[in-house]
């Protein structure tokens, strides 16, 4: 049985870079970032982010340009940590490319 109290596990990314800049050094962290930020999307889709409004609303303009403010929100929401879901997918696909070479 493992201590809770025990320190957690050091980072795997670069000492001194932010988790947007770690992306830009490492294309598998880059690669895990946009599949959480696409599933990130998908989900702000079907909780209605973007959706016309029923009165008011901004034409077919707006439907146009709905897919764009919902996976720009869905980065925003990976570079400030999202769900955990690009980390457990960077490490998936490091332990994939550890074991081709």
């Amino acid at each position: 049985m493992t201590d809770p109290l025990a320190s957690p596990s050091p980072d795997p990314r670069p000492v001194g870079l932010d988790p947007a800049q770690a992306a830009q050094h490492d294309p598998l962290r880059k690669a895990a970032n946009a599949l959480e930020a696409s599933f990130l999307a998908e989900m702000l889709k079907s909780a209605g982010l973007g959706a016309p409004r029923q009165a008011f609303g901004g034409g077919a303009g707006e439907d146009q340009f709905a897919s764009f403010l919902r996976q720009e929100h869905a980065k925003a929401l990976v570079e400030a940590g999202g769900l955990g879901l690009s980390e457990s997918l960077y490490h998936a696909l490091k332990e994939r490319a550890d074991g081709a070479e």
